[in-house]
């Protein structure tokens, strides 16, 4: 968490995509994409410094250059531009799986997107069906429609599994960012399909195998059911990418029965150079933005720390840090704050109500929490799942440095009462331990084997699981000595 206001109306108005879904049909050749026009290079330039902002940044290591360079080579082929300089391909400083486009030939991956890559065909893969969304307008089309609907139709959010009506809109402004962003960010089926379609000709065209859409689709199916089992959750989610989209297992087997059909110009995949140039990338959460490590988060920068109930998860943003559980959802954020704490407060449930709402009348109260000073406030809300208790806990570190969770829970839920009471300054020695992890490549030697290799993975469950699902390995597939493999380690310390 490094930005302290919330960023999703700029997200409504650039309607990007939810990421990396690939290709169905090989017979749109006979589509010929339009060139980028005028318009959509000024939307997509003035959209591109919001998304950045909402997606922590650009990642500005060595693998930001090599991203721009495969993506301008595969977005040259769908003959949008004069130039492949004309697409700006961008490596997002996320710790989320994801990719989109938008307007104007600007194409998207996080970091964490690309760490989950093996070789440099899966990287093109995703590139494409990336572009295939940039030629065929989607995101223009469904921007022209959120428009018109209006923020107040796409944001929402869930409580007790029922989706809170216009009443709860602006609840869901608040507390729902990440739910919003599944329903602004969606494409059609029909849409997925066309960028499916345009992204393998374009993969084949820059002469990639075209095996790695299906396999990049396998290590993502199983980096979801892996985030699932350490969630604790029976149910089977869908990640951002795949939000209204078929099965991903499904849509491997699909893949790979297409490939059969292909006659492409190479099978070019440079998985050795692709992996060589992971080494050393940021990997999970960036420590300027803070740090999940179980139920727990950090932040080293504003020197702070909380951590969830048990059976609550917690999801780190650039904007804010979510935590959500059966029993309720809360977000911890910053805002303005001129020493008033009361009125800081206040301020925040007018926010989440808006101007016309009485939530920001509800009375202030004082406490303290850690020997930090704290004010707070219960309001009652109405939404067509019935009434809900909003709370807003604000904790003052300094004169002019103020931090707030708000939660929503069923009316008298106590159920966050050990969150707010779990907010608490680092001290020096804290900070000083805090270290990041970073990717780190080595060569299996004779001797290794999947469970000594993970043993040095930077994490206290799930070692061997992770280890497999981020080098793309099936559950009884061996190592081969002289094969490179990722690993994630901690990284030296921030401070000291």
């Amino acid at each position: 968490m490094r930005l302290w206001l919330f960023g999703i109306a700029g997200l409504t108005l650039v309607a990007a995509s939810a990421g990396p879904l690939f290709f169905i049909d090989t017979q749109a050749e006979a589509q010929v994409p339009q060139s980028i026009s005028a318009r959509d290079k000024a939307d997509g330039a003035k959209a591109h410094p919001q998304l950045l902002a909402e997606f922590g940044g650009l990642y500005e290591g060595t693998q930001a250059a090599y991203l721009t360079r495969i993506g301008q080579s595969v977005a040259a082929q769908s003959g949008l531009a004069n130039s492949p300089q004309e697409f700006t391909i961008s490596l997002l400083n996320s710790p989320v799986n994801n990719a989109f486009a938008i307007p104007g030939g600007y194409v998207y991956i996080t970091r964490q997107l690309m760490a989950l890559m093996n070789n440099e065909a899966e990287l093109a893969s995703v590139l494409g069906h990336e572009v295939g969304h940039v030629a065929a307008r989607h995101s223009a089309k469904r921007n022209s429609r959120a428009t018109r609907a209006g923020l107040g139709a796409v944001l929402a959010t869930v409580l007790g599994g029922v989706l809170l009506g216009d009443s709860g809109a602006r609840l869901g402004q608040e507390l729902g960012s990440a739910i919003a962003q599944r329903y602004v960010l969606s494409y059609s089926r029909t849409q997925e399909y066309e960028a499916d379609d345009l992204g393998v000709i374009y993969l084949t065209r820059a002469g990639y195998d075209p095996i790695a859409a299906s396999t990049m689709l396998a290590s993502l199916a199983a980096q979801t059911s892996l985030d699932t089992r350490r969630a604790g959750r029976s149910d089977k989610p869908l990640p951002e990418w795949a939000s209204t989209h078929p099965d991903p297992g499904s849509r491997v087997v699909r893949a790979r029965q297409k490939v059969v059909t292909m006659a492409p110009n190479a099978r070019t995949v440079n998985r050795d150079a692709f992996v060589a140039m992971l080494n050393g990338m940021l990997y999970d959460d960036d420590p300027e933005q803070g740090l999940v490590d179980g139920n727990l988060f950090r932040h080293p920068e504003l020197r702070l720390s909380f951590s969830a109930p048990a059976g609550f998860v917690l999801n780190n943003a650039p904007d804010a840090v979510t935590i959500t559980g059966a029993g309720g959802k809360a977000q911890f954020s910053g805002a303005r704050y001129d020493g008033d704490m009361d009125a800081y407060v206040r301020r925040v449930l007018r926010d989440i109500g808006g101007e016309q709402s009485t939530l920001g009348n509800s009375m202030v109260r004082r406490t303290s929490v850690n020997g930090l000073p704290v004010a707070y406030a219960v309001a009652r809300a109405s939404t067509n799942s019935g009434w809900v208790d909003v709370t807003v806990y604000a904790y003052e570190f300094g004169p002019k440095s103020a931090y707030h969770m708000v939660s929503m829970t069923p009316v008298g839920s106590q159920v966050f009462r050990a969150l707010f009471d779990s907010v608490r300054r680092l001290s020096d020695a804290e900070v000083a331990a805090i270290r990041p992890r970073r990717i780190e490549i080595v060569t299996v030697r004779a001797n290794d084997t999947i469970q000594s290799l993970s043993s040095r993975m930077a994490y206290s469950d799930f070692q061997q699981e992770r280890f497999r699902v981020l080098n793309g390995l099936a559950e009884n597939e061996p190592l081969r000595v002289g094969q490179k493999v990722k690993i994630v380690t901690l990284a030296r310390a921030i401070i000291g």
